[in-house]
């Protein structure tokens, strides 16, 4: 229960006690030595972690940007549908799948890319397989909900046009 390091001047007094003549200097607990050791691939793991971060914020704005870009390219047939009847939840379905058939293919495409860049990064894991697929398989659906969510809002934008007036403004 006590700090172990309010116990080092006498842990000096005893050594200096049985060989004076040996230096008794830098006395650390087992955890701080553990944690100098492994700082340098805690600082590349947390920097990993906050590029991937990064790298799924970009992503996801760059899908969020091209689905809405797209979707407000197609107004007006979006438009033509609803005024012959298509129900909002179709046209929803018929813009999601269409977005995520190409994140489908940007996953598939990135599982591949990893699987060849695996060499780099073996040096960075611990107990974890360069080829693990429970990884692959936690990341491609991380990647593909926030596609989802991603294409989604634009999805959901286009059920609440108004027929009348988008065809009026073309």
């Amino acid at each position: 229960t006590v700090d172990p390091l309010s116990l080092a001047p006498l842990v000096r007094q005893a050594v200096l006690g049985v060989d004076s003549s040996e230096p008794v200097f830098e006395i650390q607990t087992g955890k701080q030595l553990v944690g100098r050791s492994i700082a340098r691939q805690r600082f590349s793991a947390a920097l990993l972690g906050l590029f991937s971060a990064l790298a799924l914020a970009l992503a996801v704005a760059g899908i969020y940007g091209v689905t809405a870009f797209v979707v407000s390219g197609r107004t007006r047939e979006i438009a033509v549908r609803i005024a012959v009847g298509a129900q909002p939840h179709e046209i929803q379905r018929l813009i999601l799948r269409q977005e995520m058939s190409a994140v489908a293919i940007g996953v598939a495409t990135g599982i591949g890319g990893s699987l060849i860049a695996t060499n780099l990064f073996s040096s960075l894991l611990y107990k974890v397989a360069p080829t693990d697929p429970a990884t692959y398989g936690g990341v491609s659906l991380l990647f593909v909900t926030a596609a989802l969510l991603a294409c989604y809002v634009p999805a959901r934008r286009a059920v609440r046009v108004d027929p009348v007036v988008a065809l009026r403004q073309e």
